[in-house]
């Protein structure tokens, strides 16, 4: 958590919404997903390195080669243990834009209304999908969202952090060189976490906010 000096009204409001979706009992037609993206330094090995064996991990020189960058989206309904990932170029408003489009028609089809939970950012906004798509493909999506905010350095809110962080240590916390090879780690992580159906249990509640937080909250 960052270093708290005073919590005000508006904070506060953010934080509840964000706390009494996650209470709220799970509602399949109505899921909550939460949003975020995770950037990824593309390093390729200058040497080759020794493959792993019984009793000996794979050895890296400590040489490597910079191939650029890559970001990784990352939207997860962890009450259900379901997530959508992507790897893409860069993360633009229309990078998003186009990865929310595939919540949409390929990972939540069948439902009323996505509950989308994310950060502040200035690429996550509804204008993204006027600068995308057409009027009436934009409005389209725009109907099948309903957009949650953490507040500003509050990220900590966002259950995507988690998940991303265990992708970091299962998958993409180590060397890896193009956005193929990547991609097709990201892809094989997310089909092995969903068929696990891996949920997180959330226990930081509004009541365990007002308990740890009051004495910084403002008027």
């Amino acid at each position: 958590m960052w270093c708290i000096q005073t919590i005000d009204a508006a904070f506060r409001a953010c934080m509840y919404d964000i706390l009494d979706l996650y209470e709220e009992p799970y509602d399949p037609k109505r899921p909550v997903v939460n949003l975020d993206e995770k950037p990824k330094q593309l390093l390729g090995e200058k040497r080759t390195s020794i493959p792993m064996k019984p009793g000996c991990p794979e050895k890296y020189d400590y040489e490597y080669v910079r191939n650029g960058t890559a970001n990784i989206f990352m939207a997860v309904e962890f009450k259900a243990g379901k997530r959508v990932t992507q790897v893409t170029k860069r993360r633009t408003m229309k990078d998003f834009a186009r990865f929310v489009k595939i919540l949409v028609d390929k990972g939540f089809p069948d439902v009323d209304v996505i509950r989308l939970v994310m950060d502040n950012l200035s690429t996550h906004k509804e204008k993204a999908f006027y600068e995308t798509f057409n009027k009436d493909e934009a409005e389209r999506i725009l109907s099948k969202i309903e957009f949650h905010y953490t507040p500003k350095h509050a990220s900590w809110l966002n259950a995507a952090e988690i998940e991303i962080n265990v992708m970091d240590i299962e998958c993409t916390g180590r060397r890896i060189g193009d956005m193929g090879t990547l991609g097709q780690q990201v892809a094989a992580w997310t089909r092995r976490r969903d068929e696990q159906k891996k949920k997180i249990d959330w226990k930081f509640t509004r009541e365990r906010a007002d308990r740890k937080l009051s004495k910084y909250y403002v008027p």
